[in-house]
């Protein structure tokens, strides 16, 4: 399924009217099952709903006992419907509908958060350079100006990349990739395109990213959350300048 669709419109331009084909972002309800009952629901771009499903449900410990990403089935229907076989079961209680856009979940009474202590640091001239090019890749948005995006990255380039109409999509796409792939979260970065809330920071915490960067700002609890998680927050990150608000000593 794709992640936009051409439209007719009439745009305006200086006064002047003409009927255009424009690309708009596909929305699509994806709803989870586990074991055959419906568990929760939210909106999404209908791209990455594998690792979507998987950075959401291992990031809020939604199933309790054991269960098989490879297992998973996936419709693409007028809604994405999605089933996963577990073993345990499933438990939604304590959601919290968050302050992100296509209402992000997020579970507060489970959050454990460890303090991340690593060596890592990157210099800022490569963490400016390393937002251009994510800013650069995120093509969906370039093309329908209503995209988020976020990225995993080592310091140096772009491991994965993910768009969705949701900012806590698009960085559960990016954990759920990592998970799939086996890839470390030790020193790696987060770089997302929408203002840092404490549910970002609270997912990096959790997987130990030890720093999230943003060309927007963040509020004032997930910069609490970053101080005792140990996370690096930077953000307003422009090309000649950037805020670090948390853990300033990872940039050189």
């Amino acid at each position: 399924m794709s992640g936009l669709l051409k439209r007719r419109i009439v745009r305006s331009d200086n006064g002047a009217f003409a009927e255009i084909e424009d690309e708009i972002a596909v929305e699509r309800r994806l709803r989870v099952s586990v074991n055959g009952k419906e568990t929760l629901s939210l909106y999404c771009t209908p791209l990455m709903v594998r690792e979507l499903v998987v950075g959401m449900f291992m990031s809020e410990g939604i199933i309790t006992g054991g269960w098989c990403s490879e297992r998973m089935s996936i419709e693409y229907a007028e809604d994405v419907l999605v089933d996963i076989p577990a073993e345990g079961e499933a438990s939604t209680e304590g959601a919290v509908i968050t302050s992100g856009c296509i209402g992000g979940i997020t579970f507060p009474k489970r959050l454990s958060l460890k303090k991340i202590d690593d060596n890592f640091s990157v210099k800022s001239e490569e963490l400016k350079e390393l937002f251009r090019k994510f800013q650069n890749a995120s093509e969906l948005y370039k093309k329908t100006g209503c995209m988020h995006s976020a990225a995993l990255s080592d310091g140096s380039d772009i491991i994965c990349l993910a768009e969705d109409i949701g900012r806590h999509n698009a960085v559960d796409k990016v954990i759920g990739y990592a998970i799939l792939e086996q890839i470390p979260f030790a020193g790696k970065i987060m770089l997302a395109s929408g203002r840092l809330s404490s549910e970002i920071v609270s997912k990096c915490a959790r997987w130990g990213i030890p720093m999230v960067a943003s060309r927007t700002s963040a509020t004032s609890l997930a910069l609490s959350l970053a101080e005792q998680s140990g996370v690096t927050v930077v953000g307003f990150i422009r090309a000649d300048r950037f805020n670090v608000y948390t853990h300033g000593h990872r940039i050189v």
